[in-house]
């Protein structure tokens, strides 16, 4: 089977919810059979989203080999549960700068370097690597932006061309767009959507598929309407209603057809001429999962305590990754997003008090450590389970140092470079680093589990893989005196003998970790970790009766009408 190239672009406005299409058009592919991969192609000029803070872009998502990546990625993972690569996302960055490293080292023969063809061969290059590897029978790519902005053009070309190249049967464009409806008139208006098909054709490209975001349903008139005016079928006019869930829209595009014409449109064999590809998807394992997400035995609120927790994204994994583990041990996950600023040893009672479990997000910088460092003592001192990552297991260590081992002014060398006690330091080899981009401690490195810890019960084994994204560790030459006063370092990087886990085997719940757990949940396996501390936070709750609530649907998601399929 040639390798099929499904190009999903946007319209009218950003935030639409290409990602999730991409990763639920994906999920339904490989329900029937096929191997689907999906990469992002984003137009910004930065070489990957490393350098960005959360609040300009939102979660960077690593990825195994340790790119820094959208946070789209998370989505395409947890929808998919097949790891993402360097491949699956590139930037007009990373383009240009490949097509100028060329051009130094003489690659173009003397020739006037230019967009047309040298850029646009560079995307399209990139566009049909993932296919080429021959791992992959569909190639979804998202193209970020909206149809109409300058930066987006070279990709558009990109597609016109290769449309050609590899031939129509082999190519197919989704094109997401929205019908809004307005209030003042009474009625849903498809007018920014033939406007942005219009724009959409100018650059040479016709959609044979149109996603319409909606908050109401669209008439059987309505689509004949923007079928006739956008030139696709009737039926190739896809609602995309507003889920309560993101988990649901697999099964809402299901509805409408959305993979059914894709399988048709592309020429996908089953059958016979392909016995392992259904003409259906198999989406039980789906739909037994989105039962035990709606049907919950209660609700758990659990904190998490960040600097960036004003913006919905910062911490996009996360929070998913709650979602999952909460369905996994039959509860609702109320995460109360809180900022670290705030919290001071006045007011800690008053803003965590209330919670069952409070988790310590990773990141970087100085503002709200000492909120931070004050979470950490509340948790410790009020036997609360406890979570950190990555930072929050830093704090976890430093907070330890100061008030069970008694070394005043502890601290990382991060944050206060002459401390006399040193108890996490920047890691050798980035010492010598000057350029931000890229040069952190990134992808999976193996963990060694120490036996009979919390963790080893946990995990079920003693060698496990994780994604790290950091400069600074334990220092070791403190890390033996902490282990005196009773902190355990349960999880050591073998290679190199870092702290990957530490843990205090007293408390009822207090896991702090290096890497980056969310990184690798999926909704086939929520990640162990979070599925542990979720089921120590119901058991909390359980005990003290006041902390568990009826189950309830998350605060920042409209109730809307679910999916028809048997739930």
């Amino acid at each position: 089977m040639h390798t099929k190239y499904i190009f999903v672009t946007g319209g009218v406005t950003s935030s639409l919810g290409k990602g999730i299409v991409c990763a639920s058009l994906g999920r339904l592919l490989e329900s029937r059979g096929l191997r689907v991969t999906i990469q992002k192609l984003d137009p910004y000029i930065n070489v990957d989203p490393g350098t960005m803070n959360p609040y300009e872009h939102g979660e960077v998502y690593v990825t195994e080999d340790g790119a820094e990546t959208d946070l789209d990625l998370g989505h395409y993972e947890r929808f998919l549960g097949r790891p993402m690569s360097q491949a699956n996302n590139v930037t007009t960055g990373r383009i240009y700068l490949d097509v100028i490293t060329k051009e130094r080292a003489g690659a173009y023969l003397g020739k006037t370097v230019q967009v047309v063809p040298h850029v646009i061969d560079e995307i399209k290059q990139r566009m049909l690597k993932l296919g080429d590897t021959g791992r992959y029978d569909v190639v979804i790519t998202e193209i970020g932006g909206t149809v109409g902005d300058i930066e987006s053009q070279p990709y558009l070309e990109a597609i016109r061309q290769l449309r050609y190249e590899i031939g129509v049967r082999n190519a197919l464009d989704v094109h997401l767009t929205l019908v809004p409806y307005l209030d003042a008139a009474g009625e849903l208006k498809t007018k920014p959507t033939q406007h942005s098909v219009k724009t959409l054709l100018s650059y040479g490209l016709q959609p044979d598929v149109l996603v319409c975001r909606s908050e109401r349903p669209l008439e059987e008139d309505l689509r004949k309407k923007i079928a006739l005016f956008c030139n696709v079928e009737p039926r190739a006019v896809i609602a995309a209603r507003d889920a309560e869930s993101i988990y649901e829209v697999p099964l809402l595009l299901a509805e409408e057809g959305l993979d059914d014409i894709v399988f048709e449109r592309l020429g996908m064999p089953f059958g016979d001429d392909a016995p392992a590809v259904s003409d259906t998807p198999g989406m039980q394992e789906w739909i037994d999962f989105l039962k035990t997400l709606k049907n919950t035995e209660g609700a758990v609120r659990i904190a998490l305590v960040g600097k960036y927790v004003e913006h919905q994204d910062a911490y996009k994994s996360i929070t998913e990754s709650f979602i999952l583990a909460g369905a996994a041990n039959g509860v609702h996950v109320d995460l109360q997003y809180v900022l670290s600023d705030d919290i001071t040893e006045d007011n800690v009672e008053e803003l965590l008090g209330d919670v069952a479990g409070i988790v310590i997000a990773p990141g970087f910088g100085d503002r709200g450590i000492d909120g931070k460092l004050t979470s950490v003592r509340y948790v410790r001192e009020n036997d609360i389970p406890f979570l950190g990552i990555c930072l929050g297991m830093q704090c976890a260590v430093v907070e330890f140092a100061r008030h069970v081992c008694g070394w005043e002014g502890a601290h990382s060398t991060e944050f206060d470079p002459d401390t006399a006690y040193p108890v996490i330091d920047i890691m050798e080899e980035q010492k010598r680093i000057v350029h931000k981009g890229g040069t952190m401690r990134l992808g999976a490195y193996e963990c060694r589990i120490t036996e009979g810890s919390r963790v080893a019960r946990i995990y079920e084994t003693l060698e496990v893989s994780e994604r790290h994204r950091h400069r600074y560790e334990v220092n070791n030459v403190l890390r033996y005196k902490l282990l005196e006063h009773g902190m355990r370092f349960t999880g050591v990087n073998p290679g190199r003998d870092l702290v990957e886990i530490i843990e205090l085997p007293e408390h009822r719940w207090f896991v702090g970790v290096q890497f980056h757990p969310e990184y690798k949940s999926t909704v086939a396996r929520p990640h162990p970790l979070f599925q542990s501390f979720v089921g120590a936070c119901v058991e909390l709750a359980r005990e003290k009766k006041d902390l568990m609530e009826s189950p309830r649907p998350s605060r920042r998601q409209k109730v809307v009408q679910l999916a028809s399929a048997k739930m």
